[in-house]
């Protein structure tokens, strides 16, 4: 147990400095096309200018919204880009290279490097005495 804290805690000490360094940024998860491996609510920390892998997560604008930012899987790449998937084809709404093509290269942000959750609430009040 203690090595794992120590790991995580250099882990999270390194996310801060390059997070600093502008190298990193987080990204919250919406919708449900990343499911089951990212849900809506999930944090993600994402490697600016990484570039893409087949199999890896990525961050980038989206082609028809540039201000807009999805969250898809690389499958490969083509001549026009990169051919970003939801790993869930059936969530309402949910878009991806099937329908609007290969994402250039100047859209993908970077690579998901890690994902973590928010802290859990605290407790404000007081249960009720039984």
């Amino acid at each position: 147990m203690r090595i794992r804290t120590a790991v995580l805690c250099g882990l999270a000490g390194t996310a801060v400095i390059a997070l600093a360094a502008r190298r990193l940024r987080t990204v919250e998860v919406t919708g449900e096309s990343m499911l089951p491996g990212l849900r809506p609510g999930d944090w993600l920390i994402v490697r600016d200018g990484a570039r893409p892998v087949p199999g890896a997560v990525v961050v980038a604008g989206h082609p028809e919204r540039r201000e807009l930012l999805i969250v898809k899987r690389v499958s490969h790449r083509s001549a026009d880009g990169w051919w970003l998937e939801s790993d869930n084809q059936r969530a309402p709404g949910g878009r991806d290279s099937w329908d609007f093509g290969a994402v250039a290269d100047d859209l993908v942000v970077g690579r998901v490097v890690l994902r973590y959750w928010p802290r859990p609430r605290v407790r404000l009040t007081r249960r009720p005495a039984r």
